[in-house]
């Protein structure tokens, strides 16, 4: 009879990784409803459908070869530092770190709105509701990465069911004929599509923070490979199905954007569907919470033992071996950020988390020239001139959603700019690093 290892059942597996990579990217479908107001019924499915195919798969399969080549913990920190040196490497941790504060300073805000169906009142707590969120998910990662990964399961049923009574629903109601929309971005404005673009490129990013614990994987290679492909056709099949049921429901877009998926259950009629799709907006806001929190919690430790953070974020939990130091500064900060809007932090989130996945594109480039004949189990199947095409082709949509987001209003101008100016405060940082460490060479040498 075959045992697993002890160490093997510290470790995460495939199904555990999907549902965690599922909410490191996604988390349902919780986060899409401004899309209708942006965009309007023709261009929506649109951009669901352009946005994954030039942001997401060239994403997922950097990630996917660069893994396989180093599947470490500290994932694109370690990739970039050895593909283009240190200070590159310390630029993709800090401006990753920094957007993934303000990534999961979103979710608590989230939880709070879908908890307001049950409680009207409770945005008058949201505070003290963001706190408990923030810090009874520090201790959950604090206890390790399969807890984390057990939860995962759990949450992520909470937020698929909901959706699957609203698809069959639609089903019904149709009599099995659901229509697609005339897709088209006639009569959206510039400003509308960039905005637009950057909620769907939020509701599909993430797929290298899942890198961040590959040591902690069981056999990494071949899950990240599976659970990857696993993760994105739920997400795409997720959003595409709701899209449609929301178009055919008739609802207000305008409406569906101010107070969320829950309010869709009053137009198709169907009792207990709004309390449902609450809870699944609740048990997304966890999920992701954990999730994201696991993956950042993690590059810290590994830049700390490279000297370029302070060494006490490198300490490991007694008990637990996990990066408890690190965990608990990111939650401090996190406790920070939770005043900003819904959408200023997606505006500097997608701004920030753009600039870091590109230095993942060069770098796969420049370690294919580099090292061409190192072992890659996964390897894209095409040469660099391909891979730089498609990595233009990336590039091309995240400016489109800047420029967009820009050009929207004062309002959005605000917090791109913020999102900017946080990009060239890594080079500040580098600098100020240096010097510290310069000064303490000196100081050993003078001894």
């Amino acid at each position: 009879m075959n045992r697993r290892s002890p160490n093997s059942r510290k470790r995460l597996h495939v199904f555990q990784l999907a549902a965690v990579i599922f909410f490191t990217v996604s988390g349902g479908p919780y986060g899409l409803e401004p899309l209708f107001s942006y965009a309007g019924a023709n261009a929506a499915l649109l951009l669901l459908f352009i946005c994954p195919i030039l942001w997401d798969i060239p994403a997922i399969l950097t990630v996917l070869e660069l893994n396989s080549m180093m599947p470490v913990n500290g994932g694109y920190y370690q990739w970039v530092k050895r593909a283009l040196g240190p200070r590159w490497g310390f630029y993709e941790g800090f401006w990753t770190w920094i957007y993934t504060f303000v990534d999961l300073a979103i979710y608590p805000v989230l939880f709070v709105e879908y908890a307001s169906f049950f409680f009207p009142h409770l945005h008058m707590y949201k505070i003290p509701v963001c706190l408990f969120i923030i810090w009874s998910s520090a201790i959950l990662n604090i206890l390790g990465i399969v807890p984390v990964g057990k939860i995962s399961i759990v949450l992520g049923l909470f937020v698929l069911s909901p959706f699957v009574i609203l698809w069959a629903v639609t089903l019904l109601h149709h009599q099995g004929a659901v229509s697609l929309p005339h897709i088209t971005l006639k009569g959206v404005g510039f400003s509308s599509i960039g905005m637009g673009i950057y909620t769907v490129m939020w509701n599909f990013f993430g797929w290298d923070n899942a890198t961040t614990y590959a040591g902690e994987v069981d056999k990494p290679i071949r899950s990240y490979i599976v659970s990857c492909a696993l993760a994105f056709v739920t997400i795409f099949a997720m959003y595409i199905l709701t899209s449609l049921a929301v178009l055919h429901s008739g609802i207000d877009f305008k409406v569906l954007s101010e107070e969320g998926f829950p309010s869709i259950a009053s137009v198709t009629g169907v009792n207990g569907l709004g309390p449902l799709l609450s809870i699944g907006g609740m048990a997304s806001a966890v999920g992701l919470f954990s999730a994201v929190l696991l993956s950042v919690s993690r590059v810290p430790k590994v830049m700390a033992d490279d000297g370029l953070m302070p060494e006490k974020l490198n300490a490991l939990h007694s008990k637990y071996q996990t990066p408890y130091i690190s965990i608990i500064v990111s939650a401090l900060i996190i406790s920070l950020m939770i005043f900003w809007s819904f959408t200023d932090l997606i505006i500097m989130d997608v701004t920030l988390y753009g600039a870091g996945l590109f230095l993942e594109f060069i770098s796969l480039i420049v370690l294919r020239i580099k090292v061409p004949d190192e072992h890659r189990p996964f390897k894209i199947p095409m040469k660099i001139a391909g891979l730089c095409m498609m990595f233009i082709l990336s590039v091309s949509i995240y400016v489109i959603g800047l420029l967009g987001a820009f050009s929207h209003s004062d309002e959005t101008f605000i917090p791109a700019s913020i999102a900017v100016l946080a990009l060239i405060s890594a080079e500040i940082a580098w600098r100020i690093i240096v010097k510290v460490k310069l000064k303490a060479a000196a100081a050993k040498v003078k001894k």
